[in-house]
């Protein structure tokens, strides 16, 4: 019998922290707890982990979770137990004695979750049954095709469980599938007639930006000034850009370690728990590094050099801001990136393929328009309005009468028998004298120096933008010599006109000494610093005590009473019985240290200023600068609050009061019970109006 939606949610809140499902969970858990295959296409940070986590809880048996990162799995499984769910971890690192002991507790349906390897599957299949296991999750699923973007052949062995388990329901998820990649899935799995819960791409959270690939090293600096402390990850092409990145940046002052495949296990699994317990900031990685990791507050993702499809760029950006709080990613192109990747695909069995995929990664790259509707109709969901958190939204390109440039370009495109790359033709373009000019004696064409005014990087963008318009044509195969198309013959011949995009101009130099961080006095750096306290004790990643969100959310609701704690978000009854003591012990101290905050707002609003000015002022969120004027309204200062609140509203809380007092405790309730239209502030504001009123 499938339990009721309120069981699932009481457990939601319970074990997870959270009083309600995101877009698809729902969806997808009450088809597991039906028995459905299916697959689930749900972006990084959407909550696909708890699709298969909470119908464990509901389940007798145990649910298989094949991952494909050994070390990893102590993380999640850390993460379970300390939300109060039996879980364990099986692979070839473990003692026999350990494997042993998690094969009893399979055998006596004592652990809820169990992760394992594929590569390790095989040691435990004479021993799973339908009475033993009630559902197999196929995490990261897109690792079972050749059409994805990180195939790995021991994934292939996962289709023989469907034979073997038939009336197990298999749910396998992954972030990232084009449709191709989708069908293979279900097929490599067995399960053809699965259903599909596929969620919205879009992370609106994720600050989606691109910039020319020149002087990356000192725009990163410029980049990481501003997010002093902040983690995030830097992905190189190679093995050896990711070691020399990491010296520039040590050097220059920031922590940072390399990883790469190349590296032996013990220093990989060093410098990744480095990472995610916050003892190093900044990773700079290949490709080989972020799969499956859990941690919440990456805050950035930069690529150095251009992904080869949108699959693998969706993926890595979606490392960062998986709290859904608000996360930057850059990433650098160039066209050397193109003409490198393009020579990586040439001998692959599928070049046709991931030849087409990289064209579209680098016609998002170039993109003039918002970057979000190229990104999500690349995965078939459309969308026509603008993002407004991506670069072309916040500052849309200014266009300019290119008509001129282009005419020269394609006369010089002309005139050298469209027989040279970019490169040669941005050199003849501006004249310049080196030995493969004049030993071809391009110097004597027309052309020649005929836009020598343009700047080299500058000249090179502006060509791009025309092969992007068609007007010009790459013949990759060709060493990657430039033709003219139709439409440059009527730009030549017929002053067709052009419109080209005024580049961004490079930022201010870097100065030579870092702005210092300043002090940290905020309740959120107190809470932190007490989740890395606690993290050490327990020795487990911060992330598992408290994502930053939940810090965030303790900020802004100030809990003083464990029934206020749980109702921050990702706090369930674990974790209040665990934590709640010492964290409202740490805000109240603050709260205490910093009890005439409410009459520097108190000040200002004097003067004039208006709330959301105040709130700019003092980095606070409006609900802290209303509670602040009450706080001050209390202690005797004249100020009128009826001005931030109706007496109708104040009526409407006072009959909700009356329906929920005695019932409940907290302001989480009356929240509920206004459908979420009233914010806490005005609750808080009415409640006190209706104390003061009750006492006189």
């Amino acid at each position: 019998m499938i339990p009721n939606q309120q069981h699932s949610l009481q457990l939601l809140k319970k074990h997870f922290g959270f009083d309600s499902f995101l877009p698809n969970q729902e969806a997808i858990v009450n088809s597991v707890l039906e028995g459905k295959d299916l697959l689930g296409i749900m972006p990084t940070g959407g909550g696909k982990s708890v699709c298969f986590q909470l119908p464990a809880l509901l389940h007798e048996g145990t649910t298989i979770v094949i991952s494909p990162l050994i070390a990893l799995m102590k993380d999640q499984v850390d993460s379970l137990k300390a939300n109060g769910i039996p879980a364990a971890f099986y692979n070839s690192s473990q003692a026999t004695e350990i494997q042993n002991e998690i094969l009893n507790k399979l055998q006596n349906k004592e652990v809820k979750l169990l992760y394992i390897a594929p590569e390790s599957l095989a040691y435990l299949t004479p021993i799973l049954n339908e009475e033993i296991v009630s559902l197999i999750a196929v995490d990261e699923a897109h690792c079972i095709s050749a059409w994805g973007h990180d195939f790995r052949p021991a994934y292939t062995q996962l289709g023989k469980l469907k034979e073997e388990l038939p009336n197990v329901p298999i749910a396998a998820f992954t972030a990232t599938a084009d449709s191709a990649t989708q069908d293979d899935i279900l097929k490599q799995l067995n399960i053809s007639n699965a259903e599909r819960h596929i969620a919205s791409f879009d992370r609106k959270n994720l600050f989606l930006e691109v910039r020319p690939g020149t002087n990356r090293f000192s725009q990163i600096i410029r980049f990481l000034e501003k997010r002093n402390g902040q983690n995030g990850i830097i992905y190189c092409l190679s093995r050896k850009g990711t070691e020399k990145l990491a010296q520039k940046l040590n050097s220059n002052g920031f922590t940072a370690q390399a990883y790469h495949a190349g590296l032996d296990i013990e220093t990989r699994n060093k410098v990744q728990e480095d990472f995610i317990n916050d003892r190093t900031p900044i990773i700079v990685a290949t490709i080989a590094f972020g799969m499956g990791i859990d941690k919440s507050n990456v805050r950035w993702v930069i690529h150095y050099n251009m992904p080869k499809n949108i699959e693998s760029y969706y993926q890595e950006i979606g490392r960062s801001g998986r709290d859904r709080l608000p996360a930057h990613t850059l990433l650098f192109y160039s066209f050397s990136d193109v003409i490198q990747l393009r020579k990586f695909i040439e001998d692959s069995s599928t070049k046709e393929v991931q030849l087409a995929k990289l064209e579209r990664m680098q016609q998002f790259a170039e993109a003039l328009s918002c970057r979000r509707i190229a990104l999500l109709n690349y995965f078939g969901e459309h969308v026509s309005e603008n993002c407004g958190n991506c670069d072309n939204c916040k500052s849309p390109p200014h266009f300019f009468d290119g008509t001129i440039l282009a005419q020269k370009v394609c006369s010089a495109v002309y005139r050298l028998r469209e027989q040279v790359a970019l490169t040669m033709l941005v050199d003849v373009l501006r004249g310049a004298q080196n030995a493969q000019v004049l030993e071809k004696g391009y110097q004597n064409i027309k052309t020649y120096g005929a836009i020598k005014d343009v700047s080299w990087q500058d000249l090179q963008q502006y060509i791009i933008q025309m092969v992007n318009q068609g007007i010009l044509e790459i013949r990759f195969h060709e060493n990657g010599r430039l033709l003219l198309t139709p439409l440059a013959e009527q730009i030549l011949f017929k002053n067709r006109k052009v419109q080209l995009a005024t580049l961004q101009k490079e930022e201010k130099k870097i100065q030579s000494k870092r702005t210092e961080k300043a002090s940290p006095d905020g309740l959120f750096d107190k809470l932190k610093a007490l989740r890395s306290e606690i993290a050490s004790e327990e020795n487990v990643p911060a992330y598992i005590i408290f994502s930053d969100a939940s810090l965030r959310d303790m900020e802004e609701k100030l809990p003083q009473t464990e029934v206020e704690f749980m109702e921050v978000s990702g706090v369930g009854e674990a974790k209040k019985d665990k934590y709640a003591q010492r964290f409202l012990k740490a805000i109240n101290t603050w709260h205490d240290s910093k009890k005439s905050t409410h009459m520097v707002s108190f000040s200002l609003f004097k003067k004039g200023v208006k709330v959301p000015e105040i709130a700019l002022q003092r980095e606070l969120k409006e609900d802290t600068i209303y509670g602040h004027l009450t706080k001050a309204h209390e202690e005797g200062e004249a100020i009128d609050l009826h001005q931030f609140i109706s007496e109708e509203e104040v009526e409407h809380i006072q009959a909700a009061k009356a329906v929920l007092d005695g019932k409940t405790e907290g302001l989480k309730p009356f929240f509920t019970h206004f459908e979420e239209q009233i914010p806490y502030w005005k609750i808080r504001m009415a409640l006190y109006f209706l104390e003061e009123n009750k006492a006189q």
